[in-house]
């Protein structure tokens, strides 16, 4: 969105640089709401596009500026996230958070015309794609409760004004969706860790050694891929060790043009798969235990424009 001279009002704006500072803010959190970097960005397009409709006086009547932003930002997502569950039901397989590169992997393959998305969305662990594919399991006021509460720190007052439900219905909506997000499970692992373990999979994966791969998964690894109906990804979720690492070791790498790279999938360790320098697929990894316990795979092309050609 283009903002340094924004049309309708054919003055200065003392106030640009402090409504465009919130931009970043916005999409961070349209991004954790959503699970997609397209959609937050037109959210934010949208939101923007709401404060410029206004007239001079109405803008300045109101007193905080970015909470107002932030207020319309979360109401938009919050009405997309109803009609979502309506579009997912004619979604051709499995849907999987839009998955996001890190700085140094967008760097290195960037294409011409595109931004960063390291310099629009913090890469932590609430953009982890084990937490946004639970969080994608909440339902759409736990989801705007929870992010905004215990992700963004908001005050269940200002929880309540956008929800539209009371500040105890908001606060039993946080604590549903917190019960739902931190059942008892192993520790994770360490970074490094989990980064030999993702490149042992790749290894094993290319040596097409069953073994090897069903010693790195936990005995009910699951592994979901995303096509989105354009490009072949299994229908449904393969489960258990055995069937996951045939699963695995029956699609082609190397040996059919596919390289095979490490990489950092929403700030964890990941792998990319490239076709003659094309990214054609992403791949998440939730390790527990030193094992596998889910790999998200996401082959559909709307979802990997992030990822530039290598």
């Amino acid at each position: 969105m283009t903002t340094t001279s924004e049309p309708g009002h054919g003055r200065s704006d003392p106030g640009l640089s402090a409504i465009i500072s919130e931009r970043r803010q916005l999409t961070n959190l349209a991004y954790r709401l959503l699970g997609s970097l397209t959609d937050a960005e037109d959210v934010v397009q949208e939101t923007y596009a709401r404060w410029y409709a206004m007239s001079p006086r109405q803008q300045e009547d109101i007193e905080s500026p970015g909470a107002w932003l932030t207020t319309v930002a979360s109401r938009i997502c919050l009405d997309l996230l109803c009609s979502a569950r309506l579009r997912r039901e004619r979604y051709v397989g499995e849907w999987i958070p839009e998955p996001l590169p890190d700085r140094a992997e967008w760097i290195s393959g960037r294409s011409a015309g595109f931004a960063d998305p390291a310099d629009r969305v913090t890469l932590d662990e609430s953009v982890s794609m084990a937490f946004l594919v639970v969080l994608d399991a909440l339902t759409p006021a736990e989801r705007v409760a929870f992010v905004l509460h215990d992700v963004f720190r908001y005050p269940f007052a200002d929880v309540a004004a956008i929800v539209g439900r009371t500040p105890a219905a908001c606060r039993q909506l946080a604590s549903s969706a917190r019960r739902r997000l931190r059942a008892p499970r192993p520790d994770p692992a360490s970074s490094a860790r989990r980064a030999e373990v993702v490149r042992a999979f790749k290894r094993a994966w290319e040596a097409k050694d069953i073994d090897a791969l069903i010693g790195l998964l936990t005995p009910d690894a699951t592994a979901t891929g995303d096509g989105g109906g354009l490009v072949t990804a299994a229908p449904h979720p393969v489960e258990g060790a055995e069937q996951v690492a045939r699963f695995f070791v029956d699609r082609p790498t190397s040996a059919a043009g596919v390289t095979l790279l490490e990489c950092t999938v929403n700030g964890q360790p990941g792998l990319v798969a490239r076709l003659d320098g094309v990214t054609v697929s992403v791949m998440a990894f939730d390790i527990t235990g030193g094992r596998i316990e889910h790999v998200w795979a996401v082959l559909n092309p709307d979802k990997l424009r992030s990822w530039a050609t290598g």
